[in-house]
């Protein structure tokens, strides 16, 4: 699996980063962030412990469907299907979409996080 970098800074800077590449005034470097958050609280919400134990689960049992990994981890599907949404929204996993259901397939196992001071 890959590493995906993690970065953290002030939603203003983030919009302007944003307009800055669209504009063509910024080129992002290779092994910048890709995903970004506004603070420490939000990434370590979306990698919590519990949530990075759910990744592992994902990747060691391949779940066909988010039916499996509910039952396969004891959660609530409404609950997983949010965390998962969730996760997917920062491109940790892709919910792929076959006939009836949705698969669930981890995107990333290591994370590197970068923050401004």
């Amino acid at each position: 699996m890959k590493t995906i970098v993690i970065g953290v800074m002030p939603q203003e800077q983030i919009r302007a980063r944003a307009v800055a590449i669209a504009k063509g005034e910024y080129k992002p470097k290779s092994g910048e962030p890709k995903i970004w958050f506004t603070s420490m609280k939000s990434v370590a919400e979306v990698l919590s412990d519990q949530n990075r134990a759910l990744l592992k689960v994902i990747r060691e049992t391949n779940p066909d469907s988010m039916t499996v990994l509910a039952k396969a981890t004891g959660r609530q599907p409404g609950n997983l299907s949010r965390t998962l949404k969730t996760m997917a929204r920062y491109g940790l996993v892709d919910l792929q979409r076959e006939k009836s259901h949705v698969r669930p397939v981890v995107t990333a196992t290591e994370f590197r996080i970068l923050a401004a001071a």
